[in-house]
């Protein structure tokens, strides 16, 4: 497969000078994205990088080894500087998505709200959105995809973190008639109650925003990262947050198969899930099963055990090294690395972080009165539950109890935003059953 993708990128660069990317976001995940792409992607570009601190922008470049920037203000400036092929930097990232000479704008954000925007704009100037945001398309992806395609171009998340890993893995599982079962992540930690004040100090050592460590520990990110994998597979939750098995250090991944009953799961679209403990962590696993006794045979043979469950299993996710190829493996291949259609199967609802008193206005997520979980999407809609992207800024009508789900009906919510526009248009085009 990459060879075909290198392959494509050679035939597209000697036809048409480099893919050009438009990267939006230079933090903690953006920096090694553009020197990675930069070194060592033959045939791919980043031709010019947005960030809110410019400054980390030039960086990025530098840390690719490209010293020479030219900062630019506004559409015109950029498609001049594209022109002459000098590397821009800028502020304001929907000038990516306008400017002449980008062929894909890359979101690296994290920022689910900016990152629809982003998309929009940049479905309107005829540029593919390649992006790492899972919160965005988590909550709109459906909606997205179909404007993508009216638009003629590719939409996809970007290969290297679970999410991308895991379809990879599915579609493998699937390609050998081993019915995918349980779509599974390997955490070493899940705290709920986690904070920004708990988190600071690792958040410190690794140059990260302690929010953003506080949404991976306390379990919000890994129940975007699985709802969207649901959403992509047809697969559901087990119950409110997953099972979430808590397991001894260093347990072996090929042993989950005893967590999981094969004759319950088979005449169903499997589930979701994630364990914390398991090795090798942090990795990714996927349990197939199958009746046919051939096949049964030769998996024996081949050492994964008796069945009729079966444990595949990566036991690392590259993040930025895997990005330049998933581009083009959307734009030059059309085979987007994930991507949802149709309605939705799992949302990530608001859970209550600490007891919440009448009138306290929520904060975002990775802070101190929320974490999210993810829940069916039937359940969400019959039972009125609040997304937890839409949960900042809402102010509480009446007390909460730690750890409650809390729904649309306990608070006023501020107004809406594109994010919130696109969710409900998805609804409306892709309605969930309940």
């Amino acid at each position: 497969m990459m060879e075909i993708i290198r392959r494509a990128l050679r035939q597209y660069a000697d036809a048409n000078g480099p893919l050009r990317i438009g990267m939006i976001g230079a933090g903690f995940m953006g920096r090694p994205v553009a020197q990675q792409i930069t070194r060592y992607v033959a045939g791919m570009e980043i031709a010019a990088i947005a960030s809110r601190k410019i400054e980390d922008a030039v960086h990025a470049y530098r840390n690719a080894g490209v010293e020479e920037t030219v900062r630019v203000d506004s559409v015109a400036a950029l498609a001049l500087a594209l022109q002459h092929r000098q590397p821009a930097v800028m502020e304001d990232g929907l000038l990516l998505c306008q400017a002449e000479g980008i062929d894909v704008v890359l979101d690296m954000t994290g920022n689910a709200p900016f990152a629809a925007r982003a998309a929009l704009s940049a479905f309107a100037h005829g540029k593919h959105f390649i992006t790492y945001t899972a919160e965005l398309v988590s909550v709109a992806g459906s909606i997205l995809d179909h404007k993508a395609r009216e638009a003629g171009v590719a939409f996809s998340m970007a290969d290297g973190d679970q999410p991308g890993v895991i379809m990879n893995l599915w579609h493998f599982v699937n390609s050998i008639g081993i019915q995918p079962l349980v779509c599974g992540n390997i955490k070493g930690l899940q705290d709920p109650y986690r904070n920004p004040t708990t988190q600071e100090g690792f958040a410190r050592q690794w140059n990260q925003k302690p929010h953003m460590v506080t949404s991976f520990a306390d379990g919000t990110k890994v129940s975007f990262e699985m709802s969207v994998i649901a959403n992509a597979t047809g697969m559901r939750a087990p119950k409110r947050g997953l099972n979430g098995f808590d397991l001894a250090p260093g347990f072996p991944v090929e042993d989950l198969t005893r967590y999981y009953d094969y004759e319950a799961l088979k005449d169903t679209e499997g589930i979701v899930d994630y364990v914390v403990g398991a090795s090798p962590a942090p990795g990714i696993y996927i349990i197939g099963g199958t009746d046919d006794p051939v096949q049964r045979q030769y998996l024996r043979l081949y050492k994964l055990g008796e069945g009729p469950l079966y444990t595949f299993y990566r036991p690392y996710h590259l993040c930025h090294f895997e990005v330049g190829y998933s581009i083009a493996r959307a734009v030059l291949l059309h085979d987007p690395v994930l991507t949802t259609t149709g309605p939705a199967r799992v949302e990530v609802v608001a859970i209550a972080k600490r007891d919440l008193k009448a009138g306290e206005v929520l904060d975002g997520i990775g802070y101190y009165m929320t974490y999210g979980e993810c829940e069916n999407a039937s359940v969400v809609q019959r039972e009125g539950l609040l997304p937890i992207l839409f949960a900042a800024g809402c102010r509480l009508k009446h007390d909460l109890r730690r750890d409650t789900a809390i729904r649309l009906a306990d608070v006023e919510q501020p107004a809406g935003d594109i994010l919130r526009a696109l969710y409900e248009e998805q609804m409306a085009m892709f309605p969930v059953g309940i």
